[in-house]
């Protein structure tokens, strides 16, 4: 009797620790798969918004690739809740260097030529919804009249056109240290074969004024410059004039100024086109392939603008 006493303690005893056995194990389970936030023990994917404020960082406000990353925010919806905060192009490439300084999560808002490709190591984000469009020209607009006023200025301007590595090597020698004068004197003396086909059947003049405008983006100043450069050893006197998207616009077609090496097109100056096109004269593109996006450090574990994470 004794003895089944002991064997019946030894069975409840050895009943009770399996059963806290099996409840330790389904605690350390549900643990798990809380911490890991998904079924599997695979980590969820860091919230980079929350770490950034939910900002990306942009430049001039009214700009193509501004307006484009506003109308992302509309449209995707995992995106609710983000802002755009507009600056200048150099806060914020001052902004962009500085986080990858610190190995820091950023977004900004980027476009292609720019010198900061070749510096640091990026990616464009996937814009499954198109809202970015595809590659985009950037073009020479003139005044109207120019042609019949100014005939070798209108066909120096006509016949400008180069690559984008072109340009990136005079943004980094900007970048580097170099004004945007003695980059451009220094491309222009390296790449006199490229130069000769912008100035063939243009005449030399006598001090004849010429005034481009140009928004104040490294790839603007780049251009705008070498072709100032070129237009100086023919002769030429050249005013160069920084200004505003719109007001860059608004300043040719009323003929206040003779030209722009910097128009953005089909994206970028939409709206500016829409409300000044007809009154400027269109030389068609100088360059091709441009790019306009949401930009992102290689660094993040990110591709995909749908790949981040609503603010709500």
């Amino acid at each position: 009797m004794l003895k089944e006493l002991n064997l019946k303690k030894l069975g409840i005893a050895a009943g009770l620790s399996l059963t806290l056995i099996a409840a330790g194990c389904g605690s350390s389970d549900e643990e798990t798969e809380e911490n890991t936030g998904s079924e599997g023990g695979e980590e969820a994917a860091t919230n980079y918004g929350e770490e950034m404020g939910y900002e990306i960082t942009g430049i001039e406000p009214g700009s193509g690739v501004v307006s484009s990353a506003e109308t992302a925010i509309e449209d995707y919806e995992n995106l609710a809740g983000w802002e755009v905060v507009t600056s200048s192009s150099g806060a914020m490439a001052t902004a962009l260097g500085e986080a990858i300084d610190n190995e820091e999560p950023i977004i900004v808002t980027g476009w292609t030529p720019h010198w900061k490709f070749a510096k640091y190591d990026l990616k464009y984000l996937e814009d499954p919804k198109g809202v970015f469009g595809e590659a985009e020209e950037i073009k020479t607009m003139v005044r109207k009249g120019l042609e019949d006023e100014k005939p070798n200025a209108y066909k120096l301007l006509d016949q400008f056109a180069w690559e984008t590595s072109d340009m990136e090597s005079i943004m980094l020698n900007i970048q580097d240290g170099a004004t945007p004068e003695e980059a451009a004197a220094t491309w222009v003396e390296e790449n006199a074969d490229k130069v000769a086909t912008w100035t063939e059947g243009v005449e030399d003049v006598d001090g004849e004024e010429v005034e481009l405008v140009y928004v104040e983006w490294d790839s603007e100043v780049a251009s705008t410059h070498v072709v100032a450069e070129v237009m100086k050893q023919k002769g030429f006197d050249v005013k160069v004039t920084p200004l505003d998207n719109a007001v860059m616009w608004q300043t040719v077609a009323d003929g206040e100024a003779d030209g722009m090496v910097a128009a953005w097109l089909p994206a970028t100056h939409e709206a500016q086109f829409a409300e000044y096109g007809d009154a400027v004269v269109d030389l068609g593109a100088n360059l091709e392939g441009a790019k306009i996006g949401l930009v992102v450090p290689k660094y993040m574990d990110v591709d995909s603008i749908e790949d981040l994470q609503s603010a709500e």
